[in-house]
């Protein structure tokens, strides 16, 4: 057995992830463990792709944001028309840091260093004493500060610092309409909290796609999403879902322990559902309430994990007892899972054995997420590139095991109806 650390960006590297399902690999250990693999991936995914930076509602006027992409600083702030906006964290005077952590702002971005102040449409508004010996070059309008490309969907905050990767709804392909019955633009954040793993943010997202571990890990959210109720919830776009149908308050109902939001369909309002949006951010949402885990690459072997709880608008008043067996039941899963991709990343490292066999009913989600891996480490430019596809709703084959679902989303219903 060799440790040769892979080139990431060598096509031939991803010989196994290409691979068809049926015969793929998991990834090289290295990918999980190796400095070369986190340079790589801050740079061609994290500075390039739609990257999830916060909550929707986060993002408020006199608030300013810093987040990071890849190695790169940007700061957010909704501008007093009430659009979203975001700019590198880089003063155009001499390029010194705007802000180091979140700040209130009131009505200016202001640079600590020469006090250089900005709109918050970036547009430079004051630089003082600057005029007490004239340029005849210097243009106030054209020293605004950088734009970044930032967007909200649904109760979520992305940002793309790369111009030529496609439009954030473009990238998230059919989700947008997939997920319109449950307007979470609406929803509200109730409860937020951080915490460090010491594991590669690719295991959490992995372990989030796949139920293959649940009876065993998760015994008591077995009860409330059954392995038998799992199925595929996905169509083209840069994610990975499954869904469980019904979800279960026979045995617990923590998850029932709140109102459902009023206005939802008959399958939406008896489902789970299960989103890892590539690259960073996984997004469960039940008839009730909305749980959030954002991903953020600290190293190889660590995370920062952000976990937020929101409700929906017809539930304004949930109280912290109310929301409090939901919340519990979120918590005791997620330890679950931090322990056992905490030892995942142990093995990985201290034993680094080749990469095995994807598991075909359980783990096809790794393989699109991975796939989609391969495709910002080896692509130039991800202007062109090439979104999974969906499933094929008529082809029980291609649902691999978990058979037909008997309270399908809209969006399936109509798929079956446009082939038919």
């Amino acid at each position: 057995m060799t440790n040769t650390t892979p080139d990431w960006t060598d096509p031939d590297t991803w010989a196994g992830t290409r691979a068809p399902l049926t015969s793929s690999t998991g990834l090289h250990p290295g990918a999980y463990t190796s400095e070369s693999m986190f340079e790589a991936e801050q740079a061609r995914v994290f500075e390039r792709a739609w990257v999830c930076v916060g909550i929707a509602d986060e993002a408020t006027t006199g608030r300013l944001l810093v987040r990071d992409l890849g190695s790169r600083s940007i700061v957010i702030t909704r501008d007093t028309d009430g659009v979203v906006r975001g700019f590198l964290n880089s003063c155009r005077h001499r390029g010194t840091e705007l802000a180091e952590t979140d700040c209130d702002i009131a009505g200016t971005i202001r640079c600590p260093y020469h006090r250089w102040g900005y709109r918050l449409d970036g547009s430079l508004m004051s630089h003082p004493f600057f005029d007490e010996v004239p340029r005849d070059d210097f243009d106030a309008d054209r020293l605004g500060l950088v734009p970044v490309r930032v967007e909200t969907w649904g109760v979520l905050l992305f940002a793309c610092a790369d111009d030529d990767t496609p439009p954030l709804l473009e990238w998230l392909g059919d989700l947008d309409e997939r997920m319109a019955g449950y307007r979470l633009d609406e929803w509200t954040s109730h409860t937020s909290t951080e915490l460090e793993i010491d594991a590669n943010w690719k295991l959490i997202s992995e372990n989030f796609q796949e139920y293959y571990h649940l009876t065993w890990v998760h015994p008591e959210l077995a009860k409330v999403s059954r392995v038998a109720d799992h199925y595929r919830y996905q169509g083209d776009g840069a994610y990975c879902g499954q869904t469980t149908t019904p979800v279960s308050g026979d045995e617990r109902d923590d998850w029932l322990a709140m109102p459902p939001a009023g206005w939802l369909d008959e399958s939406d309002a008896v489902s789970g559902r299960f989103v890892a949006i590539f690259p960073n951010v996984l997004l469960s949402v039940l008839p009730n309430h909305v749980w959030v885990m954002r991903l953020d690459p600290l190293a190889p072997g660590r995370t920062k994990e952000t976990c937020t709880l929101l409700v929906p608008p017809d539930n304004p008043d949930a109280t912290a007892e109310a929301v409090a067996p939901t919340l519990d039941f979120w918590i005791d899963v997620n330890n679950e899972d931090i322990d056992i991709v905490q030892r995942s990343q142990r093995g990985l490292t201290r034993g680094a054995v080749p990469a095995g066999p994807l598991a075909p009913r359980f783990e096809e989600p790794l393989h699109r997420f991975q796939n989609l891996l391969a495709d910002c480490l080896t692509l130039d430019s991800l202007a062109g590139i090439e979104l999974p596809g969906g499933d094929d709703p008529t082809a029980p084959a291609d649902r691999l095991g978990t058979g037909p679902n008997p309270t399908p989303p809209t969006i399936d219903l109509t798929s079956q109806d446009a082939i038919a």
